[in-house]
């Protein structure tokens, strides 16, 4: 691992994903969906009266069964499972793989048309019902055992994308599987205690083997048409297999790393030990519940990128599956540089632009100070609200920096500022494909928030991106070595504004309308989101594409009473990381050493304040005082309603209509008695 930026496995260029070529085909279409949005995972497999495609690219028949086809033969059914019904380059990635070891492929579950048309070339069959990202995997398995007789395959693999490999050789394990005498094995198992003082022991399903030679292929059907939830899947088949006085093995048994549940809290020393998957839910799950169990995704993910799997294709799963503050969390997307710039490789540089909004001309040079700090021969464009101020930055400007790449441009209106000024004012410059880096900057001086609070946003947003010239290009660094890197920006300011725990301020219901009208379908963050506070980045345009191809205008901005918390300037602020995502971009933060420093130590000291009167671990904290929800300002009404909120969680709607009726009441007492319910 590098020390002063991302461990090396983004450096490593991305395998081209080879996708067979499908056979001979037709398809078959049952009548049109009739059915609506449901929430939650839907339960019905499809019958005769849902909707179902079934395309089917070529039957699998005795010559795909010849005697120099392998000794041992496979089918795969393959679940979707992903919320959008798409089939991303990572699951393409897996299917590939398997496609070497097994003769037939089938992938069911709720398609989105992009996704259907990709199962195609890869699948030999494709069942698509139900709506994308509600049909989960247990129902997707029973659909296809209800209509595919795999009955005369030696193995067959039940699994689907809720896994990222391979990061170690499939034919290794499957060979090792084939002298297992049970009935089905699975890649690893889970244990809990089963109420006795015992610990039973269940097959993980993210990974089925049914050996329908000693398992009957209709007795399985059978059972899984039974549609149980994913959650006891595991248990439901160890039972039934012991029913049937028949046995059941796991690859990588929670035993040998005496874990309760090897492939989450073991995954390093599973990978390291040959285990060709990893389990999503190492890189999904809630970051305080990682904490608890101390599960370092970053861990995880450079013991793969070490048995060469690319990373690339996997963030961009990632990112736009997961929330953004969560996937930050559990992969450590963050980056503390050094002034040294021995990350860049000066021999493959960038052709750079500074979007730079110059509103106070006085602030020209201090911008030009950060702007020289860049490698190589950058050009930069200052926008600015009138001509006044452009000539007054032009003088400035021709003083400092080479004509042939200076551009001072006046914006028709100040309306949104910076934020206005660089996606109408500069949107020809970032769909123009002449660049690859861009740098957005403005002149910053915040005077309504005090001089020192003022001054340290200034130099947290102008440090944390152009500290140095060695710092400078450690960041552009990073987009080197990571091709997938979209954004990077400092880390949430706290110094002096209470943004942790209230990122949102009042903007969300502007994100969830606008990233609507923009098509971003990526997972919201449900506090504070993981944005550039400041508005001030380093991007690669391609990933801001989605932001800078609506068609704006200064109108949409509103005049300076618009320039608020709720206005579209503001909204937009938060908008970056999620745009970038929904392109399978990812985002981090960057920062010095010195302000880490200062940061860390301070977090850490408040956190340690907050945690002193809350009883447990983090985990159990947060969910105690999410569970009592908001804390008001201590009145006895806020102490009841915190109660009931934690202990009567049902009762919460009745007591809030009993407070409102008490506030009308005493509303209505004040009108008649103005003395009323003084203190």
């Amino acid at each position: 691992m590098d020390e002063r930026g991302w461990p090396g496995e983004l450096r490593a260029d991305v395998p081209s994903l080879q996708i067979p070529e499908a056979g001979p085909s037709h398809r078959s279409r049952a009548r049109p969906s009739q059915a609506g949005a449901r929430q939650g995972q839907s339960t019905a497999s499809p019958s005769s009266s849902e909707s179902l495609t079934s395309r089917r690219r070529k039957a699998v028949s005795s010559e795909r069964l010849s005697p120099s086809a392998p000794a041992v033969h496979r089918a795969l059914v393959f679940a979707i499972t992903d919320r959008r019904g798409d089939i991303d380059e990572a699951t393409v990635y897996a299917l590939v793989a398997l496609r070497a070891e097994v003769d037939s492929i089938a992938v069911v579950g709720g398609l989105s048309p992009e996704g259907l048309e990709r199962a195609e070339q890869i699948a030999d069959d494709v069942y698509s019902f139900g709506v994308p990202g509600e049909v989960g995997a247990t129902v997707a398995w029973s659909a296809a055992a209800d209509r595919l007789d795999f009955g005369r395959f030696d193995e067959v693999i039940f699994t689907g994308d809720q896994w990222l490999g391979p990061v170690g050789p499939f034919p290794a394990l499957l060979d090792r599987m084939t002298r297992s005498e049970a009935a089905l094995w699975s890649m690893t198992d889970r244990s809990h205690d089963n109420g006795d003082g015992q610990a039973a022991v269940v097959p993980s399903p993210e990974w089925i083997v049914v050996r329908p030679l000693r398992l009957p292929w209709r007795m399985w059907a059978d059972f899984l048409s039974q549609k149980r939830a994913w959650t006891e899947l595991g248990e439901a088949i160890a039972g039934w297999l012991s029913d049937l006085a028949l046995t059941w093995e796991a690859a990588f048994p929670g035993a040998r790393y005496n874990s309760t549940d090897p492939a989450f809290f073991r995954a390093v020393d599973l990978v390291n030990g040959g285990c060709p998957i990893v389990v999503r839910r190492i890189f999904t799950s809630f970051p305080p519940f990682l904490d608890k169990h101390a599960v370092i995704g970053r861990d995880v993910w450079e013991a793969m990128i070490a048995r060469g799997y690319p990373g690339k294709i996997a963030l961009s799963s990632l990112a736009r599956s997961v929330a953004p503050k969560d996937l930050h969390a559990n992969l450590g997307l963050h980056s503390t540089l050094f002034h040294d710039g021995l990350i860049y490789d000066e021999g493959r540089p960038f052709r750079v632009v500074v979007i730079a909004h110059i509103f106070y001309p006085d602030m020209t040079d201090e911008i030009l100070d950060l702007a020289e700090r860049l490698p190589g021969e950058c050009t930069l464009v200052v926008t600015t609200p009138d001509r006044a101020r452009a000539e007054e930055i032009e003088r400035t400007v021709s003083l400092r920096w080479p004509r042939d790449r200076i551009d001072v441009r006046v914006v028709e209106s100040n309306n949104g500022r910076d934020q206005s000024a660089f996606l109408i004012g500069c949107r020809d410059i970032l769909l123009s494909g002449e660049f690859d880096i861009v740098v957005k900057l403005h002149s910053k001086k915040t005077p309504q928030d005090g001089f020192n609070v003022g001054r340290h946003f200034k130099q947290q947003q102008f440090l944390n991106l152009l500290a140095s010239e060695g710092y400078a290009a450690n960041v552009l660094g990073l987009f080197q070595r990571e091709p997938g890197l979209g954004l990077a920006f400092p880390p949430t300011i706290h110094f002096g504004y209470p943004t942790l725990g209230r990122g949102w301020w009042s903007n969300k219901p502007g994100y969830e309308r606008l990233s609507r009208e923009l098509g971003i379908r990526v997972p919201v963050d449900e506090i504070t989101p993981l944005a550039p506070y400041g508005s001030m980045f380093f991007a690669r345009p391609e990933a801001l594409r989605l932001l800078v191809e609506h068609n704006w205008n200064y109108q949409d901005f509103g005049g300076a009473e618009a320039y608020r918390d709720g206005g579209l300037a503001h909204v937009l602020e938060r908008v970056p990381v999620y745009a970038a995502a929904e392109l399978g971009y990812h985002s981090r933060t960057i920062a010095t050493p010195e302000y880490m420093a200062v940061s860390h130590t301070s977090l850490e000291f408040n956190l340690d304040q907050m945690s002193a009167t809350i009883p447990g671990d983090v985990l159990n904290q947060i969910r105690l005082v999410k569970g009592m929800g908001f804390t008001g300002t201590g009145t006895i009404v806020d102490f009841a309603r915190m109660y009931v909120s934690l202990n009567h969680p049902h009762r919460n709607r009745t007591f809030a209509r009993a407070v409102d009726s008490l506030k009308r009441w005493r509303q209505a007492l004040r009108r008649i008695n103005p003395w009323a319910g003084a203190t």
